[in-house]
């Protein structure tokens, strides 16, 4: 059965409910609106430029206040500026501040502005919602804090001094030969702005922080340099010593090593090492000299071919050819004195000669004696004969290669008395002198003969200036136009092997007259046909006499020797099977030649003898 107590029993009774309730309702509307309108005008009576009930901040009641009344109170409140507590660290170090000194202000005048504001804007619901919600619900007013920039960054700056230090390399010095190290030091910086960010964060909530200051560091790449010290103490503790087979040694005392000592580092920053090095410029200075001295351009071994046997038989070893590796000596002479070497053997590098001590005629194509010539000079000085014999050494089993050209300077290197040539008459000029080296010219025309009745090319080839008796005589002599001078380095006779065999070449001396040269390999078949072609003979001047303070009274010594003036050109035709292969016409002008007689003073002359200045 249906509830029924509440339901109006009849049409009057349902609209007598109607009536009560809409009436209830009326007087709520009523009661609320008379209340707001009571608040609003107990605000503006009572709460002009004061904060509204139910405002604070700090946790003091500010309903009421004015804007002196706000300040006053929260600064006697808010004093964490001034009685608060930072602390700055610095791994084990700390410093204590207060919050002002970095700059921490609270701006209590513009909390003072907020709390006034509350309930005030211009809308009037939002304002009638935010005085009834302080009025029942209470409204605080945050702490607002700012950090001066300015302030925190020159407190900071000044603490920087403390904590700031230059990034420093670990180095090694020298004096004399004592050895100093001094440590290095890691660079470290405080970064002022990171630090403030840190500083505002932990801040803002007025408590005390413990704020780890924000430091940058920079390590050296060496810290410890002890080491590298070390090791130069090592290296200076007793001369370096260079070593060669077969020559030296050379000594470098520990003032010398001192100056060449270089340091250096390597690495990543904080893991890195110094390294103590030679100064490779001044170790270089060293070693380069002594590759004068050390140097050697391999050479083939020489032969001379048995006629009876037509076999080599070994007349001079080959030599391996050597050359100071002057950056490998350097790093051998470093790691040897890391090591706590101080004899090094220099490091050379190598080159085998092409022709080994164990070659064959068979190998090098060499059957047979190819061209022979001799030339001669009899009645030579004793000076002259020997400087004939020592240049035809140089050539005596020396091989030739297919297609090489052969210098006849530097087959000789330099004619010096170092390497035992004596003084003998020399051209020199427009005289005829005593010089060192007389007489090669008798080696170098010998064998410009045998390149040229060998049919050889000539690559360069110059005469004398005047005619000389030694090559214009002897048995076979082809007369003027065939001979070939050489003055080291200037003047160099040169020939090309332009055949696909080795030459060997063998010089023979016979009773101080005659110069033998023979050409050994194998034949061709080319054939040789000469002429020659004279003109334009010109008579020598008459004999000079001049006079030598040196000479005795009485005496009178020829210097210099007469010599018609003569062109020349040899025609040379080298065939082989019928064809031509090389057609030349060797050209020569000889000028003519007076001879020459030097007197001691008060000597008594020849009749009609002319004299220097007539």
């Amino acid at each position: 059965m249906a509830d029924t107590r509440t339901m109006p029993r009849s049409p009057l009774d349902l609209s007598t409910w109607i009536t009560r309730g809409v009436f209830a309702a009326g007087l709520a509307a009523l009661a609320f609106i008379v209340t707001a309108v009571v608040f609003v005008l107990g605000e503006r009576l009572l709460y002009t430029h004061r904060a509204l009930p139910g405002v604070s901040a700090a946790g003091i009641d500010l309903s009421g206040m004015n804007q002196e009344e706000i300040e006053l109170a929260l600064g006697g409140a808010l004093t964490y500026p001034e009685t608060g507590l930072v602390a700055l660290r610095d791994g084990e170090r700390m410093w204590t501040a207060r919050p002002a000194d970095l700059g921490v202000v609270v701006d209590i005048p513009e909390m003072a502005r907020q709390a006034l504001a509350v309930g005030r804007r211009s809308d009037t619901r939002e304002r009638l919602r935010e005085q009834l919600d302080a009025w029942f619900l209470g409204h605080s007013i945050g702490p607002l804090v700012i950090l001066d920039q300015r302030i925190g960054a020159a407190y900071l700056r000044n603490l920087a001094t403390q904590i700031d230090r230059p990034q420093i390399e670990a180095t090694v010095g020298v004096n004399g030969i004592e050895v100093t190290a001094s440590p290095g030091q890691v660079g470290r910086r405080l970064d002022t702005e990171a630090t403030l960010a840190l500083v505002e964060s932990n801040l803002t909530r007025l408590f005390d922080a413990d704020v780890s200051l924000v430091v940058e560091e920079s390590p050296p790449i060496v810290l410890d340099a002890s080491q590298a010290a070390a090791a130069a103490r090592r290296m200076l503790s007793q001369p370096l010593v260079l070593t060669v087979e077969g020559a030296g040694p050379w000594t470098y005392d520990p003032p010398t090593l001192a100056g060449m000592l270089r340091f250096s580092s390597a690495g990543s920053p904080g893991d890195g090492q110094a390294q103590v090095v030679l100064d490779a410029e001044q170790l270089g200075a060293v070693l380069v000299p002594l590759s004068e001295e050390l140097d050697r351009k391999p050479q083939n071994a020489r032969f001379i071919f048995n006629d009876e046997t037509h076999q080599l038989e070994l007349l001079r070893p080959a030599v391996i050819g050597r050359e100071i590796d002057v950056p490998g000596s350097i790093q051998a002479i470093e790691d040897g004195l890391n090591a706590g070497q101080h004899t090094v053997p220099l490091v050379f590098r190598v080159a085998e000669p092409v022709v080994g001590d164990d070659a064959t005629a068979e190998e090098l194509g060499i059957r047979e004696l190819v061209t022979n010539v001799s030339t001669y000079f009899a009645g030579s000085s004793a000076g002259r004969v020997h400087n004939i014999r020592t240049a035809a050494s140089e050539f005596h089993g020396l091989l030739v290669a297919p297609g090489e050209t052969l210098s006849m300077a530097e087959v000789l290197g330099d004619v010096t008395l170092d390497k035992g040539y004596a003084e003998a008459l020399i051209i020199f000029g427009d005289r005829t002198i005593k010089g060192v080296g007389g007489g090669v010219c008798q080696v170098s025309t010998t064998l410009f003969r045998a390149v040229f009745f060998g049919g050889y090319p000539i690559v360069e080839r110059y005469p004398h200036a005047y005619r000389v008796g030694f090559y214009e005589t002897g048995t076979g002599s082809p007369g003027p136009g065939l001979d070939a001078t050489v003055f080291v380095p200037l003047v160099d006779f040169k020939f090309t092997n332009d055949t696909p065999n080795w030459l060997l070449m063998e010089t023979y001396l016979y009773n101080n007259r005659q110069l033998q040269w023979k050409f050994y390999s194998t034949s061709d078949a080319r054939a040789v046909t000469w002429s020659s072609q004279r003109s334009n003979e010109v008579e020598a001047p008459e004999p000079l006499y001049k006079e030598n303070p040196d000479l005795p009274q009485g005496k009178i010594v020829q210097v210099d020797f007469q010599a018609d003036g003569l062109d020349v050109v040899v025609f040379r035709t080298v065939t082989r099977g019928g064809l031509v292969i090389y057609d030349d016409a060797i050209e020569t002008r000889y000028l003519p030649w007076r001879a020459i007689f030097e007197f001691g003073p008060g000597t008594e002359l020849p009749e009609g003898a002319k004299t220097e200045g007539e």
